[in-house]
């Protein structure tokens, strides 16, 4: 089995404005590995960072984002971690409101990410997502 390959990391600051700046990040690391998900890559992490900014006590506080992507055997991985919020996880709501501007970002990932989760480590709480595909090395 081969290890793990980190492609890159940042730390983005607890904003909205972190989103485009994590897509730019995301978009330049994935042009060199020639991936074929990356549409849907982007589109998970804005979802991500996104719930990250609003939800988590980093949106809350001063704070950083960290957005790392590997890949392994042709599949992208890519973490998101914040400092989580002790009164909210991350969970899929299947009952939103189809007028609404919201709540469909974790049913995205559900539905596009080959796997997805999150837990908690002492750095903050690591919502991931994979997709699968060849990646050339």
């Amino acid at each position: 089995m081969r290890a793990l390959g980190l492609l890159g990391q940042v730390d983005l600051p607890a904003q909205i404005a972190a989103v485009p700046r994590a897509r730019r990040y995301v978009r330049d690391l994935l042009d060199g590995v020639d991936h074929p998900h990356t549409d849907d890559a982007l589109l998970l992490l804005t979802e991500l960072v996104t719930n990250s900014v609003r939800h988590s006590d980093s949106g809350r506080t001063p704070g950083g984002r960290v957005v790392a992507v590997a890949h392994h055997d042709g599949t992208l991985h890519i973490d998101v971690v914040d400092a989580g919020s002790v009164g909210r996880r991350p969970q899929v709501y299947l009952d939103t409101d189809p007028d609404s501007g919201g709540g469909r970002g974790l049913w995205l990932v559900q539905q596009l990410s080959t796997a997805w989760g999150w837990y908690e480590t002492s750095a903050g709480r690591v919502v991931w997502f994979q997709l699968a595909g060849k990646v050339a090395p």
